[in-house]
């Protein structure tokens, strides 16, 4: 059945299609698609149109064309959110129904890096805090976490406890609240140290959110690395008009 039904250029009927066969179940998640031999003579298309619609639905991540293996349908995130709030990644787990969990790989504390010094603004002899975590959803693994904090604003023996919130353990004391967070998002590939941790398939994306915490005097208390992969998170904005 071709899809020239319509006014609209051939290869947006294509990606309006392609997506309706994936929401039908058509073609299924992490299913491999037929050639283009095969889409292109099915749809009634040129191979041309074809691979401008499918170069398209993959900038959308609607698939994944696997060089010298085919085309396959991405799988759907299972987690969105906006990043507007600073919702944490536990809710975002329990607001899908599924179950949040964490495994701690790491906790350890050392003298502030020049890194450190320049980000913080501390001291080269003051001590940082960095913790490396994996969050699970049912226990599979889905976001890495590295997290760096000045120790002073640590509670006393934190080092010995199994923390499950850093933001609750920083605003124990009072003295520190959570205002707002800087964040950058950076898509990558495969990472050598991300991930084998996440379980990732070779070809599985990662985003990449770099985010600095600030109290309610705009000091910086708290920078998070943190991988997600991209098959099973998605985050977006919402942008208004001034």
């Amino acid at each position: 059945m071709t899809i020239k039904s319509d006014h609209r250029a051939l290869y947006l009927q294509v990606i309006d299609r392609m997506k309706q066969d994936i929401a039908s179940g058509v073609y299924k998640e992490k299913e491999k698609l037929p050639s283009e031999f095969e889409l292109s003579k099915s749809l009634g298309v040129s191979r041309a149109t074809l691979r401008e619609a499918l170069r398209l639905l993959e900038e959308d991540n609607v698939i994944v064309r696997r060089h010298g293996v085919g085309t396959f349908v991405n799988s759907k995130p299972v987690f969105s959110s906006g990043i507007e709030e600073l919702t944490s990644v536990s809710d975002m787990i329990r607001q899908a129904g599924m179950e949040p969990g964490v495994v701690y790989l790491s906790t350890s504390e050392s003298i502030c890096s020049e890194e450190d010094v320049n980000r913080f603004h501390c001291n080269p002899e003051d001590t940082v805090i960095t913790i490396e975590r994996v969050r699970t959803a049912n226990g599979e693994p889905v976001v890495y976490c590295i997290d760096k904090v000045p120790s002073v604003f640590m509670p006393e023996g934190f080092l010995g406890r199994k923390e499950s919130s850093i933001f609750s353990a920083l605003e124990e004391s009072g003295d520190i609240r959570i205002s707002y967070a800087v964040t950058f998002i950076d898509p990558t590939g495969y990472h050598e140290e991300a991930s084998p941790i996440l379980e990732c398939d070779p070809e599985t994306a990662l985003l990449v959110l770099k985010q600095h915490h600030y109290d309610e005097n705009d000091r910086l208390v708290l920078y998070s690395k943190n991988y997600f992969r991209a098959d099973k998170f998605s985050f977006h904005v919402v942008r208004k008009r001034l």
